[in-house]
């Protein structure tokens, strides 16, 4: 038995901070929270405890030092890459996020879902980092967004890719690129549904897919009990992917009041990835592209604000690296910078965040939950920045961090 004692716990349901902190764990999970203190006892102080946070889009298989997203399609083999993304693990899960979906690769790796070999590795316990569900590569048309030609055009035959890689046309292909997934351990499946703010796909918010194909992804993934996570940027192509039965859009910059209420009405959730907004550099990026993001950034942290309101079911992502790993709790500052209260936006990081992954086990400090647990200096009901400053971490009742 071990106990963790601490000033207060956030109780995220109630949206409020329970005093003192006392969760009690045995093995991987919570047995208890609050009354007595038994066992061994990690003494946190005045430190809050809040269940582990939980980001819904990151690519811990890109980013990192020396990397050039441009080159590194065809610079960077499979090793390297599963490689760079252990240091992004262990940053990700240090900054106390102890969840993360990996949402698709789009370069050429012979077939191979390097997300779900790295998810098996952590949860071996051979290296650190957080619990992931991965979705291997992310199905997209030719010359769609996250096709490899998105950043810079290839000359014909230069980096083809197969349908096992994720390029898929018609419904035949698309069943197939969604089988050959699962069949390698896909726990959801990333689509493509609309062009992006960084790829030479057209306008951004192009539907890229028809409504026969989206439905046949949708199809093929629920029957095998996943769910479909969508990038999509237009509010057409929102309420496409919503009417096909995707469950989540990535984004979602330019969704208005009708593609809202698509939303709400069939419960689709929408993963925020607001704060690169902010802080993603397109200084370099060519000029439509920069075009394209001084157009659409502001309509995003307008949009994000509209959809909370109106009751869109929100949950916490990043788009890591597109803000750097390890740097994730700056999505929860800017959402309350934005407008969005507090204990909304750390639901959206934990109890939702777990409801979009069909996870039961995690999201609370409550008994029998996973012991996934953090600590930060304060009150983050009253200042989010102190998620930014995680002084403790457990995932499943091994200690990663304890500065004390």
């Amino acid at each position: 038995m071990l106990t963790l004692k601490a000033a207060g716990l956030l109780d995220v349901d109630a949206g409020k901070i329970i005093q003192p902190g006392v969760v009690r764990i045995d093995g991987e999970h919570i047995v208890g929270v609050g009354g007595p203190v038994e066992g061994e006892v990690i003494d946190l102080g005045d430190q809050t405890l809040l269940p582990g946070l939980m980001d819904m889009e990151v690519n811990l298989l890109m980013g990192g030092r020396g990397e050039k997203p441009a080159l590194s399609q065809v610079q960077d083999d499979p090793p390297t890459r599963v490689l760079r993304a252990v240091g992004n693990a262990r940053r990700t899960l240090r900054a106390g996020f102890t969840t993360v979906r990996n949402l698709g690769l789009f370069v050429k790796t012979g077939g191979y879902l390097l997300d779900v070999a790295l998810s098996k590795a952590i949860d071996a316990g051979w290296i650190e980092g957080p619990r992931v569900v991965p979705a291997g590569h992310a199905i997209t048309p030719t010359g769609g967004h996250l096709d490899p030609s998105m950043f810079q055009p290839l000359a014909p035959g230069v980096l083809p890719l197969t349908v096992e890689e994720g390029i898929a046309n018609g419904v035949d292909e698309v069943r197939r690129a969604v089988r050959y997934q699962i069949k390698h351990g896909a726990q959801l499946i990333k689509v493509c549904a609309s062009g992006g703010v960084m790829s030479l796909t057209g306008p951004p918010g192009a539907q890229h897919y028809s409504d026969d194909e989206l439905r046949a992804i949708v199809d093929e993934a629920h029957r095998r009990g996943l769910r479909v996570a969508a990038h999509t940027h237009g509010a057409d192509a929102v309420r496409h992917a919503v009417a096909a039965g995707i469950d989540c859009i990535e984004h979602g910059f330019l969704v208005d009041d009708d593609a809202i209420a698509a939303m709400v009405k069939h419960g689709t959730f929408l993963v925020t990835t607001r704060r690169l907004t902010d802080a993603m550099d397109v200084s370099s990026a060519p000029p439509e592209l920069q075009a394209k993001a001084a157009e659409m950034f502001p309509r995003a942290r307008k949009s994000v604000v509209s959809a909370y309101q109106a009751g869109v079911k929100i949950a916490v992502g990043t788009d890591a690296p597109a803000i750097p790993h390890g740097r994730n709790a700056d999505e929860l500052v800017t959402l309350v910078e934005l407008g969005i209260p507090p204990a909304a936006v750390l639901r959206a990081a934990t109890v939702t965040a777990a409801e979009l992954i069909l996870a039961t086990d995690r999201g609370r400090l409550a008994e029998g939950m996973l012991a996934d647990v953090i600590a930060v200096p304060g009150n983050p009901l009253q200042d989010i920045t102190v998620t930014q400053n995680v002084g403790f971490v457990m995932k499943g009742g091994k200690v990663y961090v304890n500065k004390d």
